[in-house]
């Protein structure tokens, strides 16, 4: 999907935001209809379950791109089993639909997150406490339930989970288009901590009737377990790519002509990915892999780097020896291990030629990711203008990849990325340079700066 325009773009908004929160209101008004008002008891233990709720919501942690995880369905599911299923059926809707409107949505004016997740989340809610409300033993809950209990919180987590899952990235990925989110990586990292906090939740319902209000606190610490878990999730993922940044600043710093390089390699590399039909998973090991296949070039000298002219054949094998270096670099760096040989085999060629790493593989062996950051890394470098070299045309890219397809680089991913490129309307190089060494003379002659 394309980029949509800011007027489109708010159009969504306005249409997803309106859609949702309605639907959040009629589940809230159609549960009140149906269970009637709740007793006082039961207002008073949700009393004690919203602050909880609410808190955890508003410090809710972004655990992959414009996708925020809280334990909420933990505490919901615990209030649920705790208040009883026919009471719940109106309060723990209530309580979820609180919870999206934060003091930073407020100070910022802004509308379209709180009203969605409003409307998500209640509709989400609602659905869990029917299921409860339908499958639920009589209460007084008794020892002998607890399998029961069981079988019915995993369906209601699973239920809660999986709209509240698929309507967010329904939404996100219409709202803002691929080009502005990244497609969603590790889910079932993020996906089954989250059923198995529902399944826990029920549990703990269940075991406050049997001890009493002697287990509220013991309860409180596992609703915070729950939002360390995510918070560990996202405090890694934030630290790995602090890490890929400071690697990519490092190698721009010593290469001014290689700026931005690397992110447009990584560009280039997700656009191929997508059409390919790579995963987020699959996605974001290639976009690393993309972004550190030339950190090696931090072991090169800076003179061999930024020559201006041709190199030697001494210079030449030196320059090569970066496939190797990135190996030694990143040795160390335990998560970074699986893109490693893909970036060390970027510059092997399809037919089995060209340099690579410590990793061989046979003719049509090479890791398909290698393959396309082959492709993706050659394509960059002949649009962009660098030390020894101005950039060429799109069109020049363009045949140079088609000519060269069968033996440096895989066919299929040519095609794809020419494709991808044209029907997008994207651009890149010099509108009319189709000469290498003219483009090479220039840079040569000093025509180009920095």
């Amino acid at each position: 999907m394309l980029i949509v325009d800011p007027h489109r773009q708010r159009q969504l908004r306005i249409r997803y935001a309106v859609v949702l929160g309605v639907a959040g209101l009629l589940a809230l008004v159609a549960l009140f209809l149906v269970g009637g008002p709740p007793a006082a008891r039961s207002w008073g233990l949700w009393a004690l379950f919203a602050p909880v709720y609410i808190y955890l919501e508003w410090n809710a942690l972004e655990v992959n791109d414009r996708l925020i995880a809280s334990p909420g369905v933990m505490v919901a599911m615990t209030a649920a089993l705790a208040i009883g299923p026919d009471d719940a059926l109106v309060l723990v809707p209530l309580m979820v639909a609180i919870g999206p409107i934060t003091p930073t949505d407020i100070r910022l004016r802004r509308w379209f997150q709180p009203v969605a997740n409003f409307g998500q989340l209640t509709v989400s809610a609602a659905v869990m406490v029917t299921i409860l409300s339908i499958w639920l033993p009589e209460y007084p809950i008794k020892s002998s339930d607890l399998w029961r209990i069981a079988v019915v919180t995993v369906v209601g987590a699973v239920s809660y989970t999986f709209i509240n899952f698929q309507t967010v990235t329904f939404v996100v990925r219409n709202v803002f288009g691929r080009r502005d989110v990244r497609p969603w990586s590790n889910l079932p990292t993020i996906v089954t901590p989250a059923l198995g906090m529902g399944f826990v939740g029920g549990l703990l319902g269940a075991a406050y009737h049997l001890a009493g209000n002697v287990i509220l606190p013991l309860i409180v610490i596992v609703f915070f377990v729950g939002h360390m878990t995510f918070a560990s999730y996202a405090q890694l993922r934030e630290a790995q790519e602090s890490t890929l940044r400071g690697f990519v600043k490092a190698l721009e710093a010593k290469d001014l002509y290689t700026r931005g390089h690397t992110e447009r390699v990584a560009y280039f590399s997700e656009l191929i990915g997508q059409a390919m039909g790579f995963n987020g998973t699959r996605l974001e090991g290639l976009r690393w892999a993309a972004l550190i296949h030339d950190v090696g070039k931090l072991a090169v000298p800076r003179d061999l780097i930024r020559k201006n002219s041709r190199l030697s054949g001494e210079e030449y094998a030196q320059m090569q020896e970066h496939v190797t270096l990135v190996e030694d670099l990143l040795a160390a760096v335990d998560f970074l291990q699986p893109m490693v040989e893909f970036a060390s085999n970027h510059h092997a060629h399809f037919d089995g030629e060209g340099y690579v790493g410590s990793y061989e593989h046979d003719v049509g062996d090479l890791p398909m990711e290698a393959r396309i950051l082959a492709v993706a890394d050659s394509f960059d470098a002949m649009t962009s203008t660098r030390s020894y070299r101005v950039a060429l045309s799109q069109n020049y890219a363009f045949e140079e990849l088609r000519r060269n397809a069968g033996s440096q680089f895989d066919p299929e991913v040519v095609e794809v990325l020419i494709s991808v490129l044209t029907a997008r309307g994207e651009s890149y190089g010099s509108p009319e340079m189709a000469d290498d060494d003219e483009a090479r003379r220039i840079a040569e002659g000093g025509a180009v700066h920095a």
